[in-house]
């Protein structure tokens, strides 16, 4: 059975799985209020889905047209937008945004006040610190040409980014990859390799001991 706090807002249709916990406060299944010059179609999305056992914390709110895993952990005032995928096991922290089109693999977690922008994948066991910024045009809102080449950033399994380091548009952090704290990436690390600095450039490998399959 799960838990809804009496002031949170559940939207009609929305799927809540078994043992989920839904705290003050919460908004889930909200349909997006888009602005005339969005660059996506107005238009009714499928309910939102939660997993068994997952934990909507107070003052957080979740869109509908996406899907949340088992077990995840959205916390206090965080914001995941509209299409999302989050996978079994996700830890999304207080204060983050997760933006439309994301996909999140299981078993990631992202600490407080990351902002993860549209068209972004964190495959499995990736780790956001806080602060960590995420972009997906290189025009900034300028230019026709850009809405064919925004992305956001494509982070590989069991990649680390630390504290409010800030990675361009389109780029990819490689499996195992160390993204120092404060770094600017602005071109693709390669797996298994720590980067530091601005712009970020590569100092060594990520030490055995330090791999997931260690």
């Amino acid at each position: 059975m799960s838990e809804i706090h009496s002031s949170a807002i559940v939207h009609e249709g929305t799927v809540v799985g078994e043992g989920c916990r839904i705290g003050a406060f919460a908004i889930v299944g909200k349909q997006p209020a888009l602005s005339p010059r969005s660059l996506l179609k107005p238009e009714p999305l499928d309910p939102l889905d939660i997993g068994e056992g997952t934990v909507i914390a107070e003052r957080a709110t979740v869109f509908a047209g996406s899907r949340i895993g088992a077990r995840c952990v959205i916390g206090d005032g965080a914001v995941v937008r509209e299409r999302c995928v989050i996978g079994d096991d996700v830890v999304i922290g207080a204060g983050t945004l997760v933006e439309n089109d994301t996909t999140i693999g299981r078993m990631t977690k992202i600490q407080a006040l990351a902002y993860i922008t549209a068209y972004c994948t964190l495959e499995e066991h990736v780790f956001i610190a806080p602060c960590v910024v995420t972009t997906n045009d290189n025009f900034m809102g300028r230019t026709e040409r850009r809405h064919a080449l925004i992305k956001g950033p494509t982070i590989r399994r069991g990649a680390r980014v630390g504290g409010a380091a800030t990675l361009l548009p389109g780029i990819e952090i490689g499996a195992e990859a160390f993204v120092g704290a404060g770094a600017i990436v602005t071109r693709d690390v390669p797996a298994g390799k720590v980067v530091v600095g601005v712009p970020a450039r590569v100092l060594r490998d990520v030490p055995a001991d330090e791999l997931l399959d260690a």
